[in-house]
Parts: C-alpha cells; structure tokens; sequence
C-alpha cells in the first residue's frame, strides 16, 4: 500500500479535488442528489411555516391592540323591557346617562348598526324588528372617568331594565389571550428554526459519511479538517438559503391570495402584512442561511472527529 501511495501525483490529485475558486466544495460535496434534495426541501417547508407563524404573530399583535383601543373608554347599557315600557325606560336611562359626572357622550345604537353585529350570525338580512333584540347605547366615558358601581345600583333602582355592561370584564382576558397567540407565533418561529437547523445538520452528517473515502485521501494530502468542513458548510449554507428563498416567496403568495376581512364576513382579523411588514419576511432566507451555516458547521466538525 505505501508503495503505491508514493506514485501517487498528490498535487494533481488535489487539483482536481478543488474548484477554481480554491475551494474543495464542488468536488466534495453533491450540488445534486438526497442530501441536496433534502436540504432544499426541508428550508423550503420550514420558511413557508415561518412566513404563517410571522403572519399569526402580527395579525394577533395587531388584534390585542385594536380591542385595546377600541373598548378602552367605552361601555354599553342594554335596556330589555317589555314593548309597552321599553321606551320609557330608555328616555329614563339616557336622562340618566346625561346627568352622571365623567361620560362624555351617550349614543343609542340604531337598528343598522345592530344588523351589522347580528350579521356574521345571522345572515346579511337580519329582521331585527322581529327578534327580542334589546336596545344597545354605548357611552363613552370621558379622560375622568366614572363611578360604574354607583351607576350600575342607580340604573337597576330607576330602570329595571337596563344593565350596565362594563367591557373590562371580558376585555383583558381577550387582549391577554390575543397576546398569548402573538407569544405561540414567536416560539413558533423558533421551533421551526430548530427543526430545520436539525434536518440540515443529518443531512450534512449523511453526506460526510457518504464521502468518507474522499475525506481520507484528502487528509493524506494535506487537508485539514476545518477546510473539509468548510467545503460542506458553503455549499448547504447555499442550499439553505436558496430553499428558504422559495419558500418565503410562496408563503408571501398564499398570504397575499388570503380574503380580506371584508369577504370573510367580519370572521378573520386581518391575517396578513400591512405596509413596511411585508419586508420581515424576506429576512426568512437569511436566518435560514445563518442556521444552516452554524448546524452544518457544527454537525461537520462534529462528524470529522468521529472519522478516522
């Protein structure tokens, strides 16, 4: 064996292992095959997930702070009496609402604006003369505020009917919950980063293993390991962002064909990127290159001292 390794023409051997760039990424590792296939495939799916998880995130960041906004200063008084005394009760209710310190406006809800509510329920045509719908006003209270404890007893005193509906109740846990989501999106982005920096790791261990042959006659002529590695790392670090490119661009598409709020019928909140948003994903790719570059780094390295 050693007598046939003397007659061996190392420096024509080594140029023929490496590219005209110097490197040795070309003639070591595939540009074609299950590890290439594999690697591109798996940064593909995880950047699409990662454009729904991004989208998710930001639609239920946008959703907490719009019923932030939205039910911050306002309540609504629901007035349910009998026909013959509904409107005497609401003339005493708005007359009440006017002389009570720290609200500074009482609307009643008009009809419209109700069948617009009971719609996504009830359809587009809702009678609601014909339902037992009671009358809605919305107050909105002033920077000051206003005692809702005192106005809720005065209310139930003097109008039977009306219940003062105080939306902090049930706000916080929806913003809370809204804000919980935005959190999920988030570790779901990390999840999905970890799983796909895990794929390319195994792929890149398979394909050391696959040339392990090639690796030891590169050791003989000289190759230190880190070189050998960085053959593997450029080219899935390729791979792993040309995948992740793909993949964002076609999430980006699925997400622009989404239906609007208005043709979902009220039902979604705007899944999607508004304005300057549509730029976040395009740093997917990015991120997948730079985890495809530290996993196959870590996983080459790793494999290399395992290999005698």
């Amino acid at each position: 064996m050693r007598g046939d390794l003397r007659h061996v023409d190392w420096r024509s051997l080594w140029r023929g292992l490496i590219g005209r760039d110097g490197s040795v990424a070309g003639r070591i590792v595939p540009s074609t095959g299950f590890t290439a296939q594999l690697t591109l495939l798996t940064a593909g799916a995880m950047a699409f997930l990662a454009v729904f998880a991004l989208a998710l995130s930001f639609a239920t960041g946008r959703l907490a702070d719009r019923w932030s906004q939205s039910l911050a200063q306002t309540v609504t008084v629901r007035i349910s009496a009998p026909a013959d005394e509904i409107e005497s009760q609401t003339g005493i209710v708005m007359a009440i609402l006017k002389q009570t310190p720290g609200i500074a406006e009482a609307r009643m809800i008009p009809e419209e604006e109700v069948e617009q509510l009971l719609a996504p329920w009830f359809g587009p045509d809702v009678p609601v003369e014909a339902l037992p719908v009671p009358r809605l006003i919305e107050v909105t209270e002033s920077d000051d505020g206003f005692d809702a404890e005192g106005l809720s007893l005065r209310l139930t005193a003097e109008a039977p009917g009306a219940v003062l509906d105080d939306h902090t109740r049930w706000r916080q846990p929806l913003i809370s919950a809204a804000r919980r989501l935005r959190f999920l999106g988030l570790i779901s982005l990390a999840l999905i980063a970890g799983a796909g920096g895990a794929m390319m790791a195994l792929a890149a261990q398979s394909s050391l293993a696959a040339n392990g042959q090639v690796i030891r006659v590169l050791r003989l002529i000289g190759a230190r390991d880190v070189t050998i590695a960085q053959a593997f790392v450029r080219r899935f670090t390729r791979r792993a962002g040309a995948g992740a490119l793909g993949g964002t661009l076609l999430g980006m598409l699925a997400i622009a064909f989404l239906p609007n709020m208005e043709q979902a019928g009220g039902f979604l909140t705007g899944l999607g990127f508004q304005g300057w948003g549509w730029l976040w994903p395009l740093l997917i790719p990015i991120v997948a290159a730079g985890v495809g570059f530290f996993a196959t780094r870590w996983a080459a390295l790793r494999m290399l001292r395992a290999v005698p």
